[in-house]
């Protein structure tokens, strides 16, 4: 095979903030450093990946950046052709092709393996739809559905092959700690302390929660990256939304706004925290190899697809966690996804943290030893080249 054909393209349309283009920027660099695969990554918005990976320009069109190919492109309406398709095309989250892509496609012999990298879901139906193709309704082309998820019969999950050890090796360098509270601009807190962090959409009942942090027993430190739910944090705390930099106490909770991260910061700030709320997909996964309690937030759907979605992931991870624990996981989850008294289920979580973090490390180390997303899809697509 020549040199161009073992290129991958991968298209990224940026449709909630960080959430796809974190995820196909992951899958594009361990592909590159992992698989040794050229790769080209075309996304409509560099601005957010730049948010993500600041060694990215997102002013320019085209550039390298940690071995990947970055390329603005216009979305799948867009007209000017891209030339060379790979043999590998990965169309993340069904966001379309252009139609002078797609037509260069059908012009290569043999024609790309064109995957439709779908969203992560515990839900058993994926099993059934994962590996299955679709011909093209006008063009003599097959488009393959890829599932991320949780057992064997999905495409698994996104881990970088030293990812463990380089969260263990972290966990142990008090020098790499201590860089990375200066990064975040916050005095490192006592060990009494419990720390925070705090992703989630707008809709999340951060009022109740942080009422209930503020009146408990124990002092909180909560890490909140810029721009998350400013309005409502500058709400509750009775002046302007905070920036990064600030700090706002009341009673027992200290609000901490931190800058937004890149990637690899992002991860260091799960490993360091006693608890981390995170929300969407690439946060969701990041806090599930972090090996401590975390509250996931799925994305909202009108149609309470999101419930079923959460409820799907809670069956699966409370697999061998005693009942109570799992009772006050299921109960805090259910009331932060919902946008209910939150709060009121706090007590309950906090009193099993010990047990859910005994869980979130056996739970991380589950997998091990499974092969992770890359490696199947890389497995998957080399036999159709």
């Amino acid at each position: 095979m020549s040199q161009q054909r073992r290129r991958w393209d991968v298209f990224c349309r940026v449709i909630d903030n960080f959430g796809d283009v974190g995820v196909c920027w992951r899958l594009a660099r361990q592909l590159v450093a992992e698989h040794g695969i050229e790769v080209r990554l075309f996304v409509d918005a560099p601005a957010a990946l730049a948010r993500i990976e600041p060694t990215l320009d997102a002013t320019r069109n085209d550039q390298l950046v940690e071995g990947v190919r970055v390329q603005r492109w216009g979305g799948p309406r867009q007209e000017r052709s891209v030339a060379d398709p790979g043999a590998v095309v990965v169309e993340g989250f069904g966001c379309g092709l252009p139609e002078p892509y797609l037509a260069a496609m059908t012009g290569q012999h043999p024609q790309p393996v064109w995957i439709n990298l779908e969203y992560l879901s515990a839900e058993t139906w994926i099993e059934g739809c994962h590996g299955l193709a679709s011909r093209h309704p006008r063009l003599p082309l097959t488009r393959h559905f890829f599932f991320p998820g949780f057992t064997s019969s999905s495409g698994g999950l996104l881990r970088e092959r030293d990812l463990f050890e380089r969260r263990d090796a972290f966990r142990t360098d008090m020098g790499a700690q201590e860089r990375l509270w200066r990064v975040l601009g916050v005095t490192e807190p006592e060990p009494t302390t419990l720390v925070a962090s705090l992703f989630c959409y707008p809709n999340a009942p951060l009022a109740s929660l942080l009422g209930a942090w503020s009146e408990g027993d124990q002092p909180v430190l909560c890490l909140v990256p810029e721009g998350i739910a400013a309005s409502a944090l500058g709400e509750w705390a009775g002046g302007a939304p905070p920036s990064p930099g600030t700090q706002a106490t009341h009673g027992r909770l200290t609000l901490a706004s931190i800058p937004f991260l890149s990637q690899q910061d992002y991860d260091r700030l799960l490993w360091q925290c006693d608890v981390n709320f995170v929300r969407g997909e690439d946060s969701f996964v990041r806090a599930q190899w972090a090996a401590r309690p975390f509250i996931w937030q799925p994305y909202p759907q009108a149609d309470n697809a999101h419930r079923l979605k959460l409820d799907a992931f809670l069956d699966r991870y409370t697999e061998g966690l005693a009942a109570g624990a799992t009772t006050a996981l299921r109960a805090f989850s259910s009331s932060w996804s919902n946008d209910s008294d939150a709060g009121a289920y706090w007590s309950a979580l906090e009193h099993v943290r010990s047990e859910l973090s005994g869980h979130a490390q056996a739970w991380a180390g589950r997998f091990a030893a499974l092969p992770d997303l890359a490696e199947n899809l890389v497995k998957f697509c080399s036999h159709r080249v």
